[in-house]
């Protein structure tokens, strides 16, 4: 399921209700811990931190949660809540990125409480975005104080998710060679495609992933090259002919990033390939 409901929208966003959400990620509400959990595991209730984030001034925009085959587990599961401020009177446009909050927390032992700072690209103004970047800012272990590291941690990644801000001025300002904009494809391509040991065995190849898919995105700077390479290997999609064990042609299309740990981090490695790339042209 997406993350990116109808209030996300740019032109009539909205906050999200607690009776969206509710319906959506029932585990957000979870005040105690699933039954599995020892005594030393400390639940970390998100509708509580979430309130406290929405005094400041963000409001959830979008929620989701993982599935869980297990009876009763479903109400702890691991969740992700994307927020965003709006009542700054901003006004975005196609092409603006928008800094964004990712909250991710489970009571079921699958997740740290985790708090991240997103960066993202305004596709259309329906919501489309593509998330650009996160920083892993905050996790939060289910035991000892956690309610004070909680509330430090939040203001930490709020500074962070203002830095990070910069990065489409600095990095629209660089140039990639054919052959820069290469390497950052073939190490994207790993990434995203590579087993443990590094290799890849998919038909698409590396170049694929700087294929732009709208006219806007044909220029050479690392902002829209790194961006390009970003959404090809998140969204899916691109084809190749592989084969299949009796020699013969087998056609292959490349998934979509869904679960909510793989999309993660995925985006923090390619967001990390861009700073280094950056660092290296600066």
């Amino acid at each position: 399921m997406s993350i990116y409901t109808q209030t996300a929208r740019f032109d009539t966003g909205r906050a999200m209700t607690e009776t969206e959400m509710r319906q959506i990620a029932p585990s957000i509400f979870a005040v105690s811990a699933h039954e599995s959990r020892s005594e030393r595991f400390k639940p970390i209730p998100t509708i509580e931190v979430l309130r406290g984030l929405m005094k400041e001034g963000f409001v959830p925009v979008g929620a989701k949660q993982s599935n869980s085959r297990i009876e009763g587990k479903a109400d702890f599961t691991k969740h992700l809540i994307r927020m965003r401020r709006i009542d700054d009177g901003k006004v975005y446009n196609v092409g603006d990125t928008v800094c964004e909050i990712l909250l991710k927390n489970a009571n079921d032992g699958t997740s740290a409480y985790e708090l991240m700072a997103g960066l993202f690209r305004v596709r259309c103004l329906n919501s489309l975005v593509t998330q650009t970047g996160t920083i892993d800012a905050i996790k939060v272990r289910h035991s000892g104080d956690v309610q004070h590291k909680v509330i430090e941690g939040t203001y930490r990644v709020l500074g962070e998710a203002e830095r990070m801000l910069a990065a489409p001025q600095d990095w629209s300002t660089l140039r990639l060679n054919r052959d820069e904009s290469n390497i950052l494809a073939d190490a994207a391509h790993v990434l995203r495609f590579g087993n443990s040991e590094g290799e890849t065995k998919t038909p698409i190849k590396a170049e694929q992933l700087l294929l732009p898919r709208r006219h806007d995105d044909r220029t050479d700077d690392l902002w829209t090259v790194w961006n390009v390479v970003q959404e090809n290997a998140i969204k899916g999609g691109l084809r190749g002919v592989g084969r299949d064990d009796l020699g013969g042609p087998r056609r292959v299309k490349s998934r979509a990033v869904n679960g909510i740990d793989q999309d993660i981090k995925l985006n923090k490695a390619l967001w990390l390939l861009g700073e280094r790339m950056a660092a290296l042209k600066a």
